[in-house]
């Protein structure tokens, strides 16, 4: 099978390398096992990290913005290229890809919508919120993040069935769908302990639930990445990239560079 050449490869190369930098930066919330942040990992929400009162949310607003960045630019890549499996033929990568883009341009925008405090660790904040009394930022974050875990369930989703379907992206196969169920019972948690601690009846750990969700999103993102590499180093003609839709590791059943053999008695020239 013929190497792809280096203009095919390019493509999905900068759409890996991007994808590993924004699953990176996604987890940057992990600095506070190292950082004192003042706030319980197992009760606040990681968008309190980023919040304006808060003594390091500056960085935590920047790597946001990173995430979200990478991201869009990884999708737009694949979209506006056609690679990566980003084609009209493949319907289920194209809906992924145009999710993955959606997750994104919703987390570069939530990174300039922070929070002004920390509800979950300050009373005050906490009733401010309540009453409406604190800025209209609290709810452009609520309805961007919102936004963002939408478009990447639906890229999990979509990515993940396509790797199947299309047998692309071996590691994508193999653990996509493990890590997808995990992530729907970790958004379950979360969404129940975010109505339980709006209802007053305590945050039932919602920070450790909001932190295995973007943990298990990272980890895929970084699966995602590792199957698109790999493939641009493999994949011939046929590959993802290519014009049927296969992922290039099926043998061609006819070695087209094979000389004929000669017929039955008759001495070769």
């Amino acid at each position: 099978m013929p190497s792809p050449q280096p203009g095919r490869r390019a493509a999905p190369t900068a759409v890996a390398t991007l994808l590993l930098l924004s699953a990176v930066a996604y987890t940057a919330w992990v600095l506070e096992v190292v950082l004192s942040t003042g706030l319980d990992p197992v009760q606040a929400y990681i968008s309190e990290l980023a919040a304006e009162d808060q003594p390091l949310g500056g960085l935590f607003r920047a790597t946001d913005l990173v995430a979200g960045l990478c991201l869009l630019a990884a999708a737009g890549t694949a979209l506006a290229t056609g690679r990566a499996g980003a084609s009209r033929r493949h319907r289920w990568a194209l809906a992924g890809w145009s999710a993955l883009a959606l997750f994104g341009a919703a987390t570069a925008a939530d990174s300039r919508l922070p929070l002004s405090c920390a509800p979950t660790s300050d009373e005050m904040c906490a009733a401010r919120e309540t009453a409406g009394l604190v800025p209209a930022t609290h709810t452009a974050h609520a309805v961007t993040s919102s936004l963002a875990m939408a478009g990447a369930l639906t890229a999990l989703v979509s990515l993940t069935v396509a790797a199947r379907r299309h047998r692309w992206w071996p590691p994508v196969r193999r653990f996509g769908p493990w890590l997808l169920g995990a992530e729907l019972l970790a958004t379950g948690w979360s969404l129940a302990s975010i109505a339980a601690f709006q209802a007053g009846h305590g945050t039932w750990a919602l920070g450790a639930g909001q932190r295995l969700q973007v943990l298990l999103v990272a980890l895929w993102l970084g699966l995602l990445a590792l199957g698109i590499a790999r493939s641009a180093r493999t994949d011939g003609p046929d590959g993802p990239d290519g014009p049927d839709g296969t992922d290039g590791t099926a043998e061609d059943p006819v070695d087209r560079h094979r000389p004929a053999e000669p017929l039955p008695g008759r001495r070769p020239a």
